[in-house]
């Protein structure tokens, strides 16, 4: 599994909004729960942190999946994890995607 098929897969379910939110730091100078379902996705695997830090709207650091221990919440190897457990039918995110981030697209698209 690589970074350009991880991201077909985000493309195909409807995660690339919020990708492209936690990417450009966005996600976190947003209200409250645009940072919370960031923080779901990267915790679920569904999404992951750029390769590039950010702040958040408080100045807080926001770190680059680099900085973190391989195989935690928002990096590479988990979103890998999480995508071929999609594929293998281990974890099913067909609702959870269309039902989820129909809210995320509005709030990118209102920018």
């Amino acid at each position: 599994m690589n970074h350009k098929k991880i991201t077909a897969l985000q493309k195909a379910y409807g995660f690339t909004a919020m990708q492209n939110l936690i990417n450009s730091g966005t996600a976190w100078r947003l209200e409250g729960s645009v940072g919370r379902e960031a923080m779901s996705l990267l915790e679920s695997g569904a999404c992951m942190l750029p390769k590039v830090a950010h702040n958040d709207y408080y100045g807080n650091r926001v770190p680059s999946r680099d900085d973190l221990k391989k195989g935690t919440k928002g990096t590479y190897k988990n979103s890998v994890d999480f995508w071929v457990a999609v594929l293998d039918g281990g974890i099913e995110i067909d609702e959870f995607a269309e039902n989820e981030n129909d809210d995320i697209c509005e709030v990118s698209q209102n920018d």
